[in-house]
């Protein structure tokens, strides 16, 4: 019913952790003043539009005070 395995070498696993690449990628450019300025006013963008939407929307989020009077239809002062 159970058969014995054969045994697999795994000596290609082992090379695999002894093989360095002797191919470097190159290397990275460096961020110009330009590049670096339009990062900035992007963040800065968002940055504002968060705060100015939390600005906005926390007087419509704050729980209301009840009307002061309540509103009538014509139709309702005639019954």
């Amino acid at each position: 019913m159970f058969r014995r395995r054969e045994s697999v070498p795994f000596s290609f696993v082992a090379e695999a952790d002894r093989f360095r690449s002797n191919v470097t990628p190159p290397p990275r450019e460096r961020t110009t003043a330009s590049q670096l300025a339009g990062r900035s006013l992007v963040g800065l963008t968002v940055v504002a539009g968060l705060v100015g939407s939390l600005i906005l929307g926390l007087p419509a989020l704050s729980p209301a005070q009840g009307p002061s009077h309540t509103q009538q239809t014509e139709a309702g002062h005639g019954r």
